[in-house]
């Protein structure tokens, strides 16, 4: 923005234009301002459920994808042994059923541990 100094126009060119009978500023001539607001920052968006929930289908479909192309590239059969069962499948299957397997075990300790948490939380009351 230039001042009126660096303009070269004097104060009165700026101004806006005066009604003839008064001298003063007629409430027509201004021009209507926008309603000031406050900048939008990053801190003042919050996420919602929404859409951390549109977040995390998203990423279960691409993981999704990546596990059908994987399954797809590895269809040879496996022969695969268990304690006492023994069984063909192919290997991406296989790397699916263990990984399966394993998070559910993981959800097992985790599931006992949050219950001890919870029991200890409750006795301390």
């Amino acid at each position: 923005m230039s001042t009126h100094a660096e303009s070269g126009a004097s104060p009165a060119e700026h101004d806006p234009p005066t009604t003839e009978h008064t001298g003063k500023h007629s409430k027509h001539d201004k021009a209507v301002e926008p309603a000031k607001t406050a900048p939008v920052t990053h801190d003042a968006v919050h996420g919602s459920r929404a859409g951390y929930t549109w977040i995390a289908l998203i990423a279960a479909a691409l993981l999704g994808i990546v596990l059908l192309v994987f399954i797809i590239q590895n269809l040879d059969k496996v022969r695969t042994e268990l304690l006492f069962w023994s069984f063909e499948l192919p290997l991406g299957i296989t790397v699916l059923l263990s990984v399966i397997a394993g998070a559910l075990v993981m959800a097992l300790v985790g599931g006992v541990r949050i219950l001890q948490l919870r029991h200890a939380a409750k006795k301390s009351l």
